[in-house]
Formats: C-alpha cells, structure tokens, sequence
C-alpha cells in the first residue's frame, strides 16, 4: 500500500500548489471537490461559489459529516493499492476520523497555514474562481461553521506557514515529504 497524504487549510492556502507538486511526483490526485463539483454537473447547476456551498452542505446533509471521505473511500483505497496518493480537500473532522481509521499510519496529513490577509490577496487575484474579500471571508465562516473544517488542520501531522514566495513553499513540501516516505528521519 502507498503514502495517502492529506492536505488541508483554508481556502487560499496553497493546497492546490501542494496537490500538483505531488501530482509531479506521481502521486495519484483525489480531489474532494470533485465530488461537489460532479454533483453540480448531475444537478445542471452552474458552478458558482454559493452552488458549490449549497452542494457541499446538501451531501454532508444526506450522508453525515464524513459525507466526502464515505464517498472516496473505494477510490482512496484502490489508488492506494497502487502507489502513493494525496488527497486535495479533506474538510471535516468525521472525513478525518472515517480515513484515519481506514489507513491508520499510512495517512499523514499536511495543514498549510496562511495569513488570512494573504489568503484573501490571493483569493482576489487568482484566476480559476477568484473571491472579493467579503465572499472568502463568508467562505471561511461557512466552512468552519457548516463543515468542521477547523478538527484536521488542528489535529495534522505537519505544518507549513506558507506566508512567502513559491520557492519556500516547495522546499518545506520537499522536507516534509522525505519525512513521510521514509528518506530522512524527523
């Protein structure tokens, strides 16, 4: 069985940048927001902000708080039993826990951790679903509100203030990622 490595943080922290970083190094991707985004796609709704919150909400509704991970879960372990795999977007602390229970020492989880006036800078200025400042404050509160989202990024394995240029970024994502393959002792 393969590394599962989980990213999470805020929107706007960087877990995109880390998920392709892995992706470069042939890790599979599962994309939790694709789950929603999917859905969207069944339920002929555009993909806006408040669509992909009122999606996210309606599954985690239907199926409990570790709605993401239960639906993952087959990906997740066939990937798994490949090779290495990261996981973009674990949200809730129910996601956590069902995963953790699942792959227990395999799953390692990475919280990158950003100030909020950077997060929402970067947030403003991206170009794939940029946010006003007001929309990714909303965005934060309804994820830590509706979502749990605070549980994983508290309770991760390692961190990484990603408040700097990409170059630092990717070597914090490189020590961290010999740590957890086994390359250098923490």
């Amino acid at each position: 069985m393969g590394k599962i490595i989980a990213i999470v943080g805020m929107c706007g922290s960087g877990k995109s940048i880390a998920s392709d970083y892995y992706e470069k190094l042939g890790f599979q991707n599962i994309y939790f927001g694709k789950v929603t985004l999917d859905q969207l796609k069944r339920e002929n709704l555009e993909i806006t902000p408040d669509n992909e919150k009122l999606i996210r909400e309606k599954l985690r509704k239907e199926y409990g708080m570790g709605a993401f991970a239960l639906l993952l879960l087959d990906q997740i372990q066939n990937a798994s039993q490949k090779g290495n795999v990261v996981l973009d977007g674990l949200y809730s602390w129910d996601e956590y826990k069902i995963l953790k229970e699942k792959f227990q020492d395999e799953l390692s989880v990475i919280a990158i951790i950003t100030d909020k006036k950077i997060r929402y800078q970067r947030l403003e200025q991206r170009t794939i679903r940029p946010f006003s400042n007001e929309k990714a404050r909303e965005r934060d509160i309804a994820e830590i509100e509706n979502s749990a989202k605070g549980g994983p990024i508290a309770y991760a394995d390692y961190y990484i203030l990603n408040n700097g240029d990409l170059e630092t970024y990717i070597k914090h994502l490189d020590r961290i990622t010999k740590q957890i393959l086994g390359e250098v002792k923490s």
